[in-house]
Protein backbone atom coordinates (compact mmCIF):
# COMPACT_ATOMS: atom_id res chain seq x y z
CA UNK A 1 0.00 0.00 0.00
CA UNK A 2 1.31 3.44 -0.94
CA UNK A 3 1.81 5.86 1.94
CA UNK A 4 -0.11 9.05 1.17
CA UNK A 5 2.07 10.98 3.63
CA UNK A 6 5.25 10.52 1.65
CA UNK A 7 7.45 13.60 1.41
CA UNK A 8 7.87 15.30 -1.95
CA UNK A 9 11.47 14.09 -2.08
CA UNK A 10 10.39 10.47 -1.52
CA UNK A 11 7.65 10.70 -4.14
CA UNK A 12 10.01 12.23 -6.69
CA UNK A 13 12.59 9.51 -6.07
CA UNK A 14 9.99 6.77 -6.60
CA UNK A 15 8.80 8.36 -9.84
CA UNK A 16 12.33 8.80 -11.17
CA UNK A 17 13.57 5.29 -10.39
CA UNK A 18 10.56 3.11 -11.20
CA UNK A 19 11.44 0.37 -13.67
CA UNK A 20 9.76 0.26 -17.10
CA UNK A 21 6.30 -1.29 -16.76
CA UNK A 22 6.45 -1.27 -12.97
CA UNK A 23 3.37 -0.01 -11.16
CA UNK A 24 3.61 2.80 -8.63
CA UNK A 25 2.84 0.52 -5.68
CA UNK A 26 5.46 -2.01 -6.83
CA UNK A 27 8.11 0.68 -7.22
CA UNK A 28 7.15 2.12 -3.83
CA UNK A 29 7.51 -1.23 -2.04
CA UNK A 30 10.84 -1.95 -3.77
CA UNK A 31 12.51 1.45 -3.42
CA UNK A 32 11.16 3.02 -0.23
CA UNK A 33 13.28 1.05 2.29
CA UNK A 34 16.48 1.99 0.48
CA UNK A 35 15.33 5.58 0.03
CA UNK A 36 14.59 6.04 3.71
CA UNK A 37 17.93 4.49 4.67
CA UNK A 38 19.69 6.88 2.29
CA UNK A 39 17.78 9.91 3.58
CA UNK A 40 18.49 8.92 7.18
CA UNK A 41 22.20 8.61 6.43
CA UNK A 42 22.19 11.95 4.60
CA UNK A 43 20.47 13.71 7.51
CA UNK A 44 23.00 12.26 9.93
CA UNK A 45 25.92 13.30 7.72
CA UNK A 46 24.60 16.82 7.20
CA UNK A 47 23.95 17.12 10.93
CA UNK A 48 27.51 15.98 11.61
CA UNK A 49 28.82 18.51 9.15
CA UNK A 50 26.67 21.15 10.83
CA UNK A 51 26.43 23.53 7.88
CA UNK A 52 26.04 23.89 4.16
CA UNK A 53 28.96 23.20 1.85
CA UNK A 54 28.33 26.63 0.29
CA UNK A 55 28.87 30.04 1.81
CA UNK A 56 26.02 32.55 1.47
CA UNK A 57 26.27 34.69 -1.67
CA UNK A 58 27.41 38.03 -0.25
CA UNK A 59 26.61 39.98 -3.41
CA UNK A 60 23.45 39.09 -5.31
CA UNK A 61 24.50 41.03 -8.40
CA UNK A 62 27.88 42.36 -9.36
CA UNK A 63 30.11 43.25 -12.27
CA UNK A 64 32.86 40.72 -12.76
CA UNK A 65 35.48 43.20 -13.93
CA UNK A 66 36.13 46.90 -13.98
CA UNK A 67 35.18 49.18 -16.88
CA UNK A 68 33.72 47.46 -19.96
CA UNK A 69 34.58 43.85 -19.08
CA UNK A 70 31.56 43.24 -16.89
CA UNK A 71 30.07 39.92 -17.98
CA UNK A 72 33.01 37.49 -17.99
CA UNK A 73 32.58 34.06 -16.44
CA UNK A 74 35.25 32.67 -14.08
CA UNK A 75 37.80 30.53 -15.88
CA UNK A 76 40.76 28.39 -14.86
CA UNK A 77 43.59 26.80 -16.82
CA UNK A 78 43.25 23.07 -17.46
CA UNK A 79 46.70 22.22 -16.06
CA UNK A 80 45.91 23.49 -12.55
CA UNK A 81 42.51 21.78 -12.69
CA UNK A 82 44.24 18.50 -13.49
CA UNK A 83 47.24 18.74 -11.15
CA UNK A 84 47.36 19.75 -7.45
CA UNK A 85 49.48 22.90 -7.63
CA UNK A 86 47.89 24.59 -4.63
CA UNK A 87 47.86 23.63 -0.95
CA UNK A 88 44.61 22.66 0.76
CA UNK A 89 45.82 23.93 4.14
CA UNK A 90 47.20 27.31 5.11
CA UNK A 91 50.79 27.32 6.35
CA UNK A 92 51.79 24.21 4.37
CA UNK A 93 55.60 24.26 4.17
CA UNK A 94 56.14 20.74 2.91
CA UNK A 95 57.85 20.21 -0.45
CA UNK A 96 55.48 18.00 -2.41
CA UNK A 97 56.07 15.87 -5.47
CA UNK A 98 53.34 14.58 -7.71
CA UNK A 99 53.56 12.34 -10.78
CA UNK A 100 50.86 11.22 -13.20
CA UNK A 101 51.83 9.38 -16.37
CA UNK A 102 54.62 11.49 -17.98
CA UNK A 103 53.85 14.64 -16.00
CA UNK A 104 55.87 15.55 -12.92
CA UNK A 105 55.18 18.41 -10.53
CA UNK A 106 57.27 19.59 -7.59
CA UNK A 107 55.80 22.32 -5.38
CA UNK A 108 58.18 24.31 -3.17
CA UNK A 109 56.68 26.68 -0.59
CA UNK A 110 57.99 30.13 0.25
CA UNK A 111 58.71 31.59 3.67
CA UNK A 112 54.99 32.09 4.37
CA UNK A 113 53.98 28.66 3.13
CA UNK A 114 52.63 27.35 -0.13
CA UNK A 115 49.94 29.30 -1.94
CA UNK A 116 46.53 27.86 -1.11
CA UNK A 117 43.58 27.00 -3.31
CA UNK A 118 41.87 30.15 -1.99
CA UNK A 119 44.90 32.16 -3.15
CA UNK A 120 44.27 30.63 -6.57
CA UNK A 121 41.29 33.00 -6.90
CA UNK A 122 43.81 35.60 -8.08
CA UNK A 123 44.78 33.25 -10.93
CA UNK A 124 41.15 32.66 -11.83
CA UNK A 125 40.36 36.37 -11.76
CA UNK A 126 43.31 37.29 -13.99
CA UNK A 127 42.73 34.39 -16.41
CA UNK A 128 39.07 35.36 -16.76
CA UNK A 129 39.96 38.94 -17.60
CA UNK A 130 42.57 37.88 -20.16
CA UNK A 131 40.23 35.44 -21.91
CA UNK A 132 37.43 38.00 -22.08
CA UNK A 133 39.79 40.64 -23.46
CA UNK A 134 41.04 38.21 -26.14
CA UNK A 135 37.47 37.22 -27.03
CA UNK A 136 36.71 40.90 -27.58
CA UNK A 137 39.84 41.33 -29.72
CA UNK A 138 41.38 43.90 -27.42
CA UNK A 139 44.82 45.10 -28.44
CA UNK A 140 47.97 44.93 -26.32
CA UNK A 141 46.75 42.06 -24.15
CA UNK A 142 49.70 40.96 -22.02
CA UNK A 143 50.44 38.75 -19.05
CA UNK A 144 50.41 41.80 -16.76
CA UNK A 145 46.89 42.39 -15.50
CA UNK A 146 45.75 45.47 -13.62
CA UNK A 147 42.58 45.27 -11.54
CA UNK A 148 40.69 46.98 -8.73
CA UNK A 149 41.09 45.21 -5.40
CA UNK A 150 37.50 45.90 -4.35
CA UNK A 151 36.12 44.26 -7.50
CA UNK A 152 38.28 41.20 -6.92
CA UNK A 153 36.94 40.85 -3.36
CA UNK A 154 33.32 41.22 -4.48
CA UNK A 155 33.68 38.82 -7.41
CA UNK A 156 35.25 36.10 -5.27
CA UNK A 157 32.56 36.45 -2.57
CA UNK A 158 34.87 37.94 0.05
CA UNK A 159 34.21 40.64 2.58
CA UNK A 160 35.48 44.13 1.76
CA UNK A 161 36.75 45.12 5.21
CA UNK A 162 40.33 46.03 6.08
CA UNK A 163 41.22 42.48 7.08
CA UNK A 164 40.19 41.21 3.64
CA UNK A 165 42.55 43.66 1.91
CA UNK A 166 45.33 42.49 4.23
CA UNK A 167 44.63 38.84 3.40
CA UNK A 168 44.67 39.65 -0.29
CA UNK A 169 48.15 41.11 0.08
CA UNK A 170 49.29 37.97 1.92
CA UNK A 171 47.86 35.82 -0.87
CA UNK A 172 49.85 37.78 -3.46
CA UNK A 173 53.02 37.25 -1.41
CA UNK A 174 52.47 33.48 -1.19
CA UNK A 175 51.75 33.28 -4.91
CA UNK A 176 54.97 35.09 -5.80
CA UNK A 177 57.11 33.10 -3.34
CA UNK A 178 55.77 29.61 -4.09
CA UNK A 179 57.78 27.81 -6.77
CA UNK A 180 56.68 25.12 -9.19
CA UNK A 181 59.05 22.84 -11.11
CA UNK A 182 57.18 20.86 -13.75
CA UNK A 183 57.14 19.52 -17.27
CA UNK A 184 53.42 20.10 -17.84
CA UNK A 185 52.69 20.64 -21.53
CA UNK A 186 51.12 23.95 -22.56
CA UNK A 187 50.31 24.97 -26.14
CA UNK A 188 51.90 21.73 -27.46
CA UNK A 189 55.16 22.60 -25.74
CA UNK A 190 56.64 20.45 -23.00
CA UNK A 191 59.69 21.61 -21.11
CA UNK A 192 60.97 21.23 -17.61
CA UNK A 193 60.80 24.66 -16.02
CA UNK A 194 60.58 26.35 -12.65
CA UNK A 195 58.52 29.45 -11.99
CA UNK A 196 56.59 31.34 -9.35
CA UNK A 197 52.82 31.05 -9.33
CA UNK A 198 52.94 34.74 -10.25
CA UNK A 199 56.05 36.46 -11.55
CA UNK A 200 55.47 39.69 -9.66
CA UNK A 201 52.89 42.06 -8.24
CA UNK A 202 52.78 45.61 -7.00
CA UNK A 203 50.26 48.11 -5.69
CA UNK A 204 49.46 50.79 -8.24
CA UNK A 205 47.31 52.92 -5.96
CA UNK A 206 46.46 53.11 -2.25
CA UNK A 207 43.67 54.91 -0.42
CA UNK A 208 43.83 57.19 2.63
CA UNK A 209 43.97 54.17 4.96
CA UNK A 210 46.95 52.75 3.02
CA UNK A 211 44.82 49.93 1.65
CA UNK A 212 45.52 48.74 -1.88
CA UNK A 213 43.08 50.13 -4.44
CA UNK A 214 44.56 49.06 -7.77
CA UNK A 215 46.97 46.15 -8.22
CA UNK A 216 49.08 44.84 -11.07
CA UNK A 217 49.89 41.13 -11.32
CA UNK A 218 52.29 39.61 -13.85
CA UNK A 219 51.47 35.98 -14.59
CA UNK A 220 54.22 33.45 -15.39
CA UNK A 221 54.95 32.88 -19.07
CA UNK A 222 53.95 29.22 -18.70
CA UNK A 223 50.44 30.16 -17.55
CA UNK A 224 50.07 32.97 -20.08
CA UNK A 225 50.97 30.56 -22.89
CA UNK A 226 48.27 28.20 -21.68
CA UNK A 227 45.67 30.98 -21.58
CA UNK A 228 46.48 32.29 -25.07
CA UNK A 229 46.15 28.74 -26.39
CA UNK A 230 42.66 28.70 -24.79
CA UNK A 231 43.52 25.78 -22.52
CA UNK A 232 40.90 27.05 -20.08
CA UNK A 233 37.53 25.91 -18.75
CA UNK A 234 34.65 27.96 -17.40
CA UNK A 235 33.81 27.44 -13.72
CA UNK A 236 30.54 27.86 -11.89
CA UNK A 237 30.32 31.21 -10.04
CA UNK A 238 29.37 29.11 -7.01
CA UNK A 239 32.94 27.82 -6.98
CA UNK A 240 33.79 30.90 -4.90
CA UNK A 241 31.09 29.95 -2.39
CA UNK A 242 32.51 26.52 -1.57
CA UNK A 243 33.66 26.65 2.05
CA UNK A 244 36.20 23.86 2.21
CA UNK A 245 39.43 23.80 0.19
CA UNK A 246 38.99 20.08 -0.49
CA UNK A 247 35.48 20.65 -1.87
CA UNK A 248 36.90 23.24 -4.27
CA UNK A 249 39.58 20.83 -5.39
CA UNK A 250 37.08 18.03 -5.96
CA UNK A 251 34.93 20.40 -8.03
CA UNK A 252 37.99 21.27 -10.14
CA UNK A 253 38.66 17.60 -10.86
CA UNK A 254 35.02 16.98 -11.76
CA UNK A 255 35.05 20.02 -14.06
CA UNK A 256 38.22 18.83 -15.79
CA UNK A 257 37.37 15.14 -16.19
CA UNK A 258 33.58 15.10 -16.39
CA UNK A 259 33.18 18.44 -18.12
CA UNK A 260 29.93 18.39 -20.10
CA UNK A 261 29.89 14.59 -20.35
CA UNK A 262 27.06 12.76 -18.58
CA UNK A 263 29.33 11.25 -15.93
CA UNK A 264 32.86 10.56 -14.70
CA UNK A 265 33.64 7.51 -12.59
CA UNK A 266 36.87 7.31 -10.62
CA UNK A 267 38.37 5.09 -7.95
CA UNK A 268 38.46 6.67 -4.50
CA UNK A 269 42.27 6.21 -4.09
CA UNK A 270 42.83 7.83 -7.51
CA UNK A 271 40.63 10.79 -6.59
CA UNK A 272 42.51 11.07 -3.30
CA UNK A 273 45.85 11.18 -5.11
CA UNK A 274 44.70 13.68 -7.73
CA UNK A 275 43.22 15.97 -5.09
CA UNK A 276 46.57 16.55 -3.42
CA UNK A 277 44.99 15.92 -0.01
CA UNK A 278 47.49 15.15 2.75
CA UNK A 279 44.85 13.32 4.83
CA UNK A 280 44.76 9.57 5.21
CA UNK A 281 42.55 7.79 2.70
CA UNK A 282 39.91 6.89 5.29
CA UNK A 283 39.53 10.56 6.27
CA UNK A 284 39.31 11.57 2.62
CA UNK A 285 36.67 8.90 2.04
CA UNK A 286 34.59 10.28 4.93
CA UNK A 287 34.90 13.81 3.55
CA UNK A 288 33.63 12.65 0.15
CA UNK A 289 30.61 11.00 1.76
CA UNK A 290 29.78 14.25 3.54
CA UNK A 291 30.13 16.29 0.35
CA UNK A 292 27.95 13.84 -1.58
CA UNK A 293 25.31 13.99 1.17
CA UNK A 294 24.96 17.78 0.89
CA UNK A 295 24.25 17.50 -2.86
CA UNK A 296 25.66 21.03 -3.17
CA UNK A 297 28.65 20.53 -5.43
CA UNK A 298 28.16 23.02 -8.29
CA UNK A 299 27.35 21.51 -11.72
CA UNK A 300 27.61 17.89 -10.55
CA UNK A 301 25.92 15.28 -8.36
CA UNK A 302 28.08 12.75 -6.56
CA UNK A 303 27.34 9.08 -5.96
CA UNK A 304 29.50 6.91 -3.69
CA UNK A 305 29.79 3.18 -4.41
CA UNK A 306 31.10 1.90 -1.07
CA UNK A 307 31.30 -1.73 -2.22
CA UNK A 308 33.71 -0.93 -5.06
CA UNK A 309 35.24 2.20 -3.46
CA UNK A 310 34.26 4.34 -6.45
CA UNK A 311 32.93 7.86 -6.90
CA UNK A 312 30.72 8.85 -9.82
CA UNK A 313 30.10 12.47 -10.79
CA UNK A 314 26.93 13.12 -12.82
CA UNK A 315 26.43 16.41 -14.64
CA UNK A 316 23.42 18.39 -13.43
CA UNK A 317 21.43 18.20 -16.63
CA UNK A 318 19.24 15.86 -18.61
CA UNK A 319 22.20 13.81 -19.86
CA UNK A 320 23.56 13.33 -16.37
CA UNK A 321 20.10 12.51 -15.03
CA UNK A 322 19.57 9.84 -17.67
CA UNK A 323 23.02 8.39 -16.98
CA UNK A 324 22.31 8.21 -13.26
CA UNK A 325 18.91 6.58 -13.81
CA UNK A 326 20.51 4.06 -16.16
CA UNK A 327 23.11 3.19 -13.52
CA UNK A 328 20.46 2.82 -10.82
CA UNK A 329 18.36 0.50 -12.99
CA UNK A 330 21.42 -1.46 -14.03
CA UNK A 331 22.43 -2.03 -10.43
CA UNK A 332 18.94 -3.27 -9.62
CA UNK A 333 18.54 -0.99 -6.59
Amino acid sequence: MVNKKMTQKERRFIEQHARPGEGYAQAYNRLLPQLRDDLHEQRNNVSEQGRSALLPAKYAQQDFFVADICDANPKADTASLEHPLFALRAGDRKVRRYQHNDTTVEIRPGLKGLATIHDKDVWIYCISQLVEAMNRNYKNVSRTVRFIAYDFLVTTNRRTDGDSYKRMGEALERLSESRIVTNIETDKKRERAGFGLIDSWHVVERDGDNRMVAVEVTLPEWLYRSVTAKHVLTLSPDYFRLRKPLDRRVYELARKHCGSQPKWRVKMPTLHNKSGSQDKLYKFRAAMKLLAATNELPDYRMSIDANNDMVTFYSRGSKGGRAQMHDVLKSGT
